[in-house]
């Protein structure tokens, strides 16, 4: 019988103790208060420097390399679309302001870290709870490795401080930014997040009568009914359509059955006193039309009404539809009978409206008929390969090419500098996610395998840090002291106060999308989900994607960059 309460059962068997990490850590992090949470990432934290403190089992260095690597692609691949696309004119605001917060971040953490005297492990912990960036743990740890004059009990030593001072930090991090943002600052401005985000989803909105409003909903129906009205007959279906679309209406003929047989559907068929029409139509245009007045009767034809629809994953990649708003977009001819179910953006549903313009790289959900569905991706850009199988050639290289990309150092005053293998990753992942953005034929990544990368990769990366820092968790802990705790809750709040004041008084930002950009500059999805909740809205997620892209590049490249100043 196996005797689990023996440490040293772990000793021969390390890779089982990596994934009771993983698993406890997983259940940590279902640990909540209302919308905060503790987070798989930093449960199995915890759990590894608590089981790796118990068992004194060392992992394999090479373990976590592997899954941080794939980490940091999988992190780039998933916002490179929205890096490169705030590079541009409409976008540089939020990059201004999630630069401003990342910067002031930096050196917040910088001057504490020389104040009291941390060196480069506990200076980069403190960085990386405080600013809730857990790559900043990966990427420290490298740069301690290339340090010239340290020992490798000392390099040792300090990477393993990293952890420690990340994990003493970061939930104090992410409960202050999520209040401060979701809490305090719109009581200190005597701000109604609700009321404020109501305000701007109407300015962005098109006017109340549009049938496309309530968050981007549509509540499409099919009916069938028998033309009765003699103004009907003799008018072509393209007629009825337009006529209904100039009263601001979404209603189409997708079929037509006349003396029993269904007719090949055509724009210029002209209607027939009998004859059975399915309407598609968004149900409250359905309903302000009055179909059995303006028709005749509503009856119930299976076959008619049994065609085959369609839900479409597309890519925007077609030129001539970026930059031009959903309700351009549904007045284009190839929109007739389609309707736009949701927009996904670096990965997240976006909350979209009317006024939302597509952007390159943006997945649609396009609703309707088979046959009116096909063409109208076409011309919005390129479907998503429905295969569950991840295109590891696409992956394999990319990973490969980045880890070239960061070998190569420049030295500076005796110190070697370079993007290292992780830093190489994060970069060649942004950029294959660009690529994959604009021709997104290539390197098919389902959400599953996403996930696997992403959240799965950081987390046994982080769980193995754990592990091996667990033996020096207590001493290192004692070393840090209290201070780690107090100047860590500072460095996280003096940041997001400096981006505030900026967005607020210089840019002039309207206040929930302040909070979202504020929220994706300091990269805390707790803090968006925070104030989402207070807002009753997801307008504020609106300000968030973009700095979050941003925030994610420069706060991973801060984990090496205060390792070199505190060196």
């Amino acid at each position: 019988m196996i005797d689990f309460l023996n440490r040293n059962i772990f000793q021969p068997y390390p890779e089982l103790l990596v994934f009771i990490t993983v698993a406890l850590g997983f259940l940590l992090g279902k640990i909540r208060y209302k919308a905060i949470a503790l987070g798989a990432v930093t449960g199995c934290l915890i759990a590894g420097l608590l089981l790796g403190n118990w068992t004194k089992v060392q992992i394999d260095g090479t373990v976590k390399s592997l899954f941080f690597v794939l980490f940091l692609f999988a992190l780039g691949y998933k916002v490179g679309p929205q890096f490169f696309r705030g590079l541009k004119t409409d976008g540089l605001p939020q990059v201004l302001n999630a630069v401003v917060v990342c910067v002031s971040g930096l050196l917040v953490c910088w001057g504490f870290a020389a104040m009291l005297g941390y060196g480069p492990g506990l200076s980069a912990g403190l960085l990386g709870g405080a600013l809730t960036q857990s790559a900043v743990i990966g990427v420290a740890q490298d740069a301690i490795g290339t340090l010239p004059g340290l020992s490798s009990n000392a390099a040792k030593q300090e990477s393993n401080l990293v952890a420690i001072g990340y994990a003493v930090t970061y939930p104090l991090g992410t409960i202050l930014c999520a209040m401060l943002l979701a809490n305090i600052l719109p009581k200190l401005y005597k701000k109604d997040l609700a009321a404020e985000s109501a305000a701007l989803a109407k300015e962005l909105d098109a006017p109340e009568d549009d049938p496309d409003l309530h968050e981007g909903y549509y509540g499409v129906v099919l009916r069938a009914f028998t033309v009765q009205r003699p103004d009907l007959v003799g008018r072509s279906i393209d007629d009825f359509e337009n006529q209904q679309q100039e009263l601001g209406r979404r209603i189409y003929i997708t079929r037509v059955r006349r003396d029993g047989g269904i007719l090949e559907h055509d724009q210029r068929t002209t209607l027939a006193h009998g004859d059975v029409i399915a309407l598609s139509a968004l149900r409250d245009s359905l309903v302000a039309y009055d179909a059995r007045t303006h028709i005749g009767p509503e009856t119930d034809d299976v076959e008619l009404l049994g065609y085959r629809t369609e839900s479409l994953h597309v890519v925007a990649s077609e030129k001539a539809q970026m930059g031009r708003s959903v309700a351009e977009l549904r007045r284009e001819p190839f929109m007739a009978g389609v309707y736009v179910d949701k927009i996904y953006r670096s990965g997240a549903e976006f909350p979209y409206r009317l006024s939302t313009k597509v952007e390159r790289g943006d997945t649609l959900v396009l609703t309707g008929p088979k046959r009116l569905v096909d063409p109208a991706a076409a011309a919005i850009g390129k479907p998503v390969p429905t295969s569950f199988a991840t295109d590891m050639v696409w992956i394999g290289l990319g990973v490969f090419l980045g880890g070239c990309l960061g070998i190569p150092a420049l030295t500076v005053s005796g110190v070697p500098i370079s993007l290292s293998t992780s830093g190489g990753a994060l970069i060649m992942g942004l950029i294959f996610g660009y690529i994959r953005g604009k021709y997104p034929t290539y390197g098919n990544v389902p959400p599953g395998a996403q996930w696997f990368m992403d959240t799965l990769g950081l987390c046994i990366f982080v769980a193995v840090v754990g592990i091996n820092a667990g033996p020096s968790f207590t001493s290192g802990l004692s070393e840090a002291g209290w201070g780690l705790l107090v100047f860590g809750a500072i460095a996280t709040v003096v940041p997001l106060v400096i981006g505030f004041l900026f967005g607020h008084y210089v840019q002039k930002l309207r206040f929930p999308l302040l909070m979202g950009v504020l929220a994706g500059g300091q990269t805390t999805t707790a803090a968006i989900g925070a104030i989402n909740e207070a807002s009753r809205s997801q307008v504020p997620t609106l300000g968030y994607t973009i700095p979050y892209a941003v925030g994610n590049v420069l706060l991973t490249i801060w984990g090496a960059v205060i390792v070199l100043l505190q060196h």
